[in-house]
């Protein structure tokens, strides 16, 4: 048996999961520090890149960004994905630096999926711009949203134990070893237990997004969590 405590960790942890990741994935970008925009053209430079986004001032009005954030996120995306796209065994090479010590390929696989909303099989620079937009300057609504979009992975509305046991799995296997190494193996079905527990209110097996984001929105620590990165950028 697992502590409570541990329980309650991983359960936030996924949600955590979902802003911390992105910021990582910033970081690796260069563009944590939004200081550097002043020396940034006004212009996006294309003339080597495949997939020409949307203008700036377009990509403006779609997101929650100013024209110089948007410049310095290109500049970043542009540096590491020079033909303007992201595909998904790039994408879960970059995760790999940020968790060396587990295996974050089914986390980033899971991740990139609810970046690729266009399901293409490549996540280019609107698709990265528009989550981040609403992971760090959406409503508490819109961030969980894209958590529950995260996490339903068939994309049919609901969350299923089954779907719940991938992802705590896929935490698990990225930090969970070395963050709690004392846990059993069977770790991640106690978790989803726990998780169906508190989210499941009508007790029918799978839950609802009404269902999610209630049960968030009364969790004092996911709430919290939920708001630490409201001025990264």
């Amino acid at each position: 048996m697992i502590d409570k405590w541990e329980v309650e960790g991983l359960q936030t942890v996924g949600i955590i999961l979902v802003v911390c990741s992105s910021l990582k994935l910033m970081h690796f970008l260069g563009l944590i520090d939004i200081s550097v925009a002043d020396s940034v053209e006004d212009d996006f430079e294309l003339s080597t890149v495949c997939h020409r986004p949307e203008s700036m001032d377009k990509l403006e009005e779609l997101t929650k960004f100013t024209k110089k954030e948007l410049q310095v996120l290109y500049r970043g995306f542009k540096n590491e994905c020079p033909s303007g796209v992201v595909n998904e065994d790039n994408f879960k090479t970059i995760y790999s630096q940020f968790f060396p010590q587990g295996d974050s390929s089914m986390y980033a696989h899971f991740l990139f999926e609810a970046f690729d909303t266009n399901k293409n099989g490549s996540v280019s620079f609107e698709d990265f711009v528009f989550g981040l937009s609403i992971i760090l300057r959406g409503t508490i609504n819109d961030r969980l949203n894209w958590a529950f979009n995260l996490y339903d992975l068939n994309k049919d509305g609901c969350i299923t134990k089954e779907e719940m046991l991938d992802i705590m799995k896929s935490i698990y296997d990225m930090m969970g070893k070395c963050t709690y190494p004392s846990m059993q193996e069977d770790a991640p079905i106690e978790h989803v237990e726990s998780f169906f527990q508190k989210m499941d209110q009508n007790k029918d097996g799978v839950v609802t997004i009404e269902e999610f984001i209630e049960s968030c929105k009364k969790d004092e620590n996911i709430m919290q969590s939920m708001q630490l990165f409201d001025n990264v950028i």
